[in-house]
């Protein structure tokens, strides 16, 4: 079962169970639309796969088997500009 984590690895935006622009690779490493496309080029700074949009669990089963709360942040090239600007650009 997906792990759905929170936020997006490279800006912090956060991607509850429900977003649309929720992008996992292979590991479930987790992006934003935008940083997947715009920062990473469709592939995964972690592994290499590609991405995929990531599956929106319906809100029935979110009670018994909820979303990760934890969230990860990588330290990735591209994203060095937002670490300084506070991690605000998704």
């Amino acid at each position: 079962m997906l792990i759905l984590k929170p936020n997006c690895e490279c800006c912090d935006k956060d991607l509850p169970p429900d977003a649309s622009d929720a992008r996992i690779c292979t590991f479930e490493c987790t992006f934003c639309a935008n940083c997947a496309g715009t920062r990473f080029a469709g592939r995964c700074p972690n592994c290499g796969g590609n991405f995929v949009p990531r599956p929106i669990r319906p809100n029935h089963h979110l009670e018994k088997h909820p979303a990760s709360t934890q969230r990860v942040f990588k330290a990735h090239a591209e994203c060095a500009d937002l670490a300084l600007n506070g991690r605000t650009a998704g």
